[in-house]
C-alpha cells in the first residue's frame, strides 16, 4: 500500500467514453484511456484491505491489491506477473468484465467510489504487450499426452492455455472460422476490438496449441476424439438462444440477437453477404426484446447501422435505481439499473412489458403487439404470477431482435476422460466465470491423466 491516504485524497476517475456524436459512426472501441500518471493515481486508491473482498468476489481470485500496488509504484512487469498468475487473458476481462470485484470493494461500501480494477487491469495488459513483457513460453516440457478441446470460446481457450503450459499437446476444434466464441461473434467491436483476440491467439499458437477451424464436432466425431486423445474438454457454450413462440414469429424481420451481432462482426472482418442475407437496422424502427447485455449490444449496433429509432422492452420489473440493492447488500453484486454506453446513445426503455404478437404485411414485420403486465406474489411460493395490467398496444417496428438469454445445454453421461466446462456446464454467464471454469477443468484433466 504505497499511499495510505490515497483513497481519502483521490477520487475515482473513469476513462469514460468517446463522445456520442463521434462514436456512433464507427465500430471502434468506445472506451477511452487515462494517462499513465492518472492510471497510477487510480491504482494508489487501493487500500490493501485486511480482508480483500475484491479477491473474494472475483471468480478467478484476482489479487487486485497486489497488482494495483505494483502499478502505483510503476513496476508494470511485476503488475502483469501478478495479474496473469490468476487471469490468463486480462486484455479481455479488462474490457468487458462487469467487475464484480469493484462492487465488492470496501470503497464501494464506504463512498461508492471503488478502485478502478477493470480499467487498471486493461492498462496493465496493454503495457505488458507494448513493452514486450509477454513472450511465448518456449520451454514447455511435453508429457506425451494429448488433449482435445471442443470450442474456442473463453472457457475453451482458458482450458487449452493451462493444459498446454502443463505439458499436454492441445488441439482446439472450433466450428466457426475463427477463435473467440462470443468474444468474436457476440460482443461488438465497439466493446472489444477483434485484433485483441487475434493477438492472443497468435501467442497461443506460437506456444504450440493447434487450432482447427470450421470443424464442428458431432456425436460420431466425438467418439473418434475420445479414442484419439487421452482426454476431451467440451467447451461449446450455450448455442441455443431462448425463442419467443408467439403468432407472427415467422415474419421477415424477426431475428435472434446473435444473428445480427455475429453477422455484423463478420462484415467488419471482411465477409460478404447478399442483400437477402444481410440483417440491417438502417432506416428502421428497431425493437429489442430483452433487457440484458446482449440487448444493449443490439442497441449500439443498430445505432451504428443507421436505425431510425430503438426501443428496448423487458418482461421483468425495472431494477432498483441507485448504487444500493436492498435485496443484495454489499459485498454481493447489486442488481440495480444498468445504463450502458449503448443506452446513452439513445433508446426508449420499458419494463413489465409482455409480447403478444408480431404483426406484418406481405410477410414483412410492421409492428409488435405488447401489453403492460404486473407480477403478483405466488401464494404457493416460487415464481411470481404474471397478471395483465394495461391494454394491448402496438409498437411500430420493422426489425425485432430477440435477446432473452440462452438455454443451458443438456449433456449425456460421458466417459471418465470427457470433461465439460464454461457455459456449456453452468449455463450462460460472464466471461470471467467461463475463464475460471476453463482453468478449473484443466486442473481436473491434469489430475485425471496424472
Amino acid at each position: 500500500m504505497g499511499n495510505p491516504k490515497a483513497f481519502l485524497e483521490i477520487h475515482r476517475q473513469e476513462a469514460g467514453y468517446r463522445p456520442i456524436h463521434d462514436r456512433i459512426h464507427d465500430f471502434g472501441e468506445v472506451e477511452q484511456t487515462l494517462s499513465t500518471r492518472e492510471r497510477k493515481l487510480q491504482a494508489s486508491r487501493c487500500m490493501d484491505c485486511g480482508v480483500p473482498f475484491c479477491h473474494w468476489a472475483c471468480p478467478l481470485g484476482n489479487k487486485a491489491p497486489e497488482w494495483n500496488d505494483a502499478l502505483y509504484k510503476g513496476n508494470w512487469e511485476l503488475a502483469y506477473q501478478l495479474l496473469s498468475s490468476t487471469n490468463p487473458f486480462p486484455e479481455f476481462t479488462g474490457r468487458i468484465c462487469p467487475a464484480l470485484c469493484e462492487k465488492a470493494c470496501v470503497l464501494n461500501r464506504f463512498n461508492h467510489e471503488p478502485t478502478t480494477n477493470r480499467e487498471d487491469e486493461c492498462a496493465i495488459a496493454e503495457m505488458a504487450f507494448q513493452e514486450g513483457f509477454i513472450q511465448p513460453h518456449t520451454d514447455i516440457q511435453r508429457n506425451g499426452k494429448k488433449v482435445a478441446v471442443i470450442g474456442a470460446g473463453p472457457a475453451g481457450l482458458a482450458a487449452a492455455n493451462d493444459l498446454n503450459l502443463m505439458g499436454f499437446s492441445v488441439t482446439v476444434f472450433e466450428k466457426n472460422e475463427g477463435a473467440g466464441g462470443l468474444l468474436r461473434y457476440g460482443i461488438p467491436n465497439f466493446k472489444l476490438n477483434k485484433a485483441v483476440i487475434d493477438r492472443r491467439i497468435r501467442l497461443l499458437e506460437s506456444e504450440g496449441i493447434v487450432f482447427k477451424y470450421e470443424f464442428p464436432v458431432s456425436t460420431d466425431s466425438l467418439d473418434d476424439l475420445k479414442i484419439e486423445f487421452d482426454a476431451v474438454v467440451i467447451a461449446t457454450g450455450t448455442p441455443s438462444a431462448r425463442d419467443l413462440k408467439v403468432p407472427g414469429r415467422e415474419l421477415k424481420g424477426v431475428h435472434f440477437a446473435l444473428e445480427l451481432l455475429s453477422q455484423q462482426n463478420r462484415v467488419l472482418a471482411g465477409m460478404n453477404f447478399s442483400q437477402e442475407e444481410r440483417i440491417s437496422a438502417k432506416g428502421k424502427n428497431v425493437l429489442v426484446i430483452g433487457g440484458g447485455d446482449t440487448g444493449s449490444d443490439c442497441i449500439g449496433t443498430a445505432h451504428r447501422q443507421g436505425c431510425k429509432s430503438v426501443t428496448q422492452i423487458e418482461i421483468m420489473p425495472k431494477p432498483v435505481e441507485g448504487p444500493d440493492d436492498p435485496q443484495n447488500p454489499w459485498p454481493n453484486w447489486p442488481r440495480t439499473l444498468k445504463t450502458t454506453s449503448s443506452h446513452e446513445e439513445g433508446c426508449t426503455r420499458r419494463w413489465n412489458i409482455n409480447t403478444l404478437e408480431f404483426l406484418g404485411e406481405n410477410g414483412h414485420l410492421t409492428g409488435v403487439k405488447v401489453q403492460e403486465i404486473d407480477w403478483k406474489p405466488n401464494p404457493e411460493g416460487g415464481r411470481p404470477i404474471m397478471v395483465e395490467k394495461g391494454e394491448p398496444e402496438i409498437i411500430k417496428a420493422e426489425l425485432v431482435l430477440l435477446a432473452m438469454g440462452f438455454l443451458k445445454p443438456q449433456h449425456p453421461a460421458y466417459p471418465d476422460n470427457v470433461f465439460v466446462c464454461g457455459d456449456s456446464l453452468n449455463g450462460a454467464s460472464l466471461v470471467v466465470r467461463a475463464l475460471a471454469s476453463g482453468r478449473q477443468v484443466a486442473r481436473k484433466v491434469n489430475e485425471y491423466l496424472r
